[in-house]
Parts: C-alpha cells; structure tokens; sequence
C-alpha cells in the first residue's frame, strides 16, 4: 500500500538513503535503514554481509539489534522501520519476531521483495502479529542508486572478465 508520508517520514527516510551510501562505500549492496520509537531513532544500519562476513547482516537486521540494545528489549512494538528497499523474508520475519508496528520502504524489490513483490508474506495468515507496511517514499531515489550501483558492478565484472580472457589469450 502506498500511504501519505509526513515530513517526518521523509527525513527518516532520507537517513536511510545516507546510510545506504555509507554501505556503498565500502562495497556493499546500498540499503539503509533507520528504526524509529516516538520520533527518535533508537536504531540504523546499512546492508553489511561482506564486510561483516554475516548473511544475516541486512540493514533492517543491523538497525533492529542496536535498537534492541539501546532499548533493553528485544521486542519494538511501537517502533517504525524506514529502509531504502522492500525487506526480504528474512528480514520480514525478524520484523514479525520484534513486533514493529510500521515498515516505510522506499523501492519495490522484484525478486527478494517480502512485503509486495516477490511475495506477500504477512498475507499468509500464519503470523501471530503483521504489521503496517507503506511503500514507495523517495522510491526513485533509492531504485537509482541500487541501478547504478548494480549497473557498476556489472561493468566491473566485465572489465574483469575481458582482462582475464586477454591473459589466457597471452599465453598461447
């Protein structure tokens, strides 16, 4: 669903975005996220798997577990998750596990996407508690820097691929 944001939401989400590009400089697949508990943010982090040598350490993971340190608590009832992509169902179902009320997501993510793409997992009515979920703020933003991130790597990969071939082209 696509909901009418707040200014509020908007500067949550605009962290989110910094933070994104924080991960993005040291490599990592550019998503931020920043958990909110009465208009503080209590949590954030960016996507860190490579760096940290975690698969679990996505975004939304890494700003639920400050906030759950910073709070005491490991369940975040009244807290609000901005991300910069569409949570995947891992972090869909940490997102369960913690009782967030609300989830903003800047960008749709068609292949991993938990919430409205890929998959519709609080639809499947197996949950004990589903929360709010909004879509879309500042989704051309985020959608173009993951673009241009993947768009780069790709061009890396590339790059990497034709130098090897005139390597072993070398040795003949």
């Amino acid at each position: 669903m696509t909901g009418t944001f707040t200014p509020a939401d908007e500067r949550f989400m605009r962290r989110a975005l910094e933070l994104a590009q924080e991960g993005e400089r040291l490599g990592e697949v550019p998503v931020g996220a920043v958990l909110v508990v009465d208009g503080h943010v209590a949590g954030e982090g960016f996507n860190a798997p490579i760096s940290r040598h975690d698969p679990t350490a996505h975004a939304e993971i890494l700003a639920m577990r400050a906030a759950a340190g910073c709070l005491g608590n490991y369940r975040l009832d009244n807290a609000t998750l901005y991300v910069t992509l569409e949570p995947c169902t891992m972090c869909v179902g940490a997102l369960v596990h913690a009782r967030v009320a609300r989830v903003v997501f800047a960008a749709t993510e068609p292949k991993a996407g938990s919430l409205v793409s890929a998959r519709r997992q609080l639809e499947s009515g197996y949950y004990n508690h589903v929360f709010a979920w909004e879509a879309g703020l500042l989704a051309e933003e985020a959608g173009a820097m993951l673009s241009d991130f993947f768009r780069r790597r790709r061009a890396e990969l590339k790059r990497a691929v034709s130098g090897s071939s005139l390597m072993e082209s070398g040795n003949d």
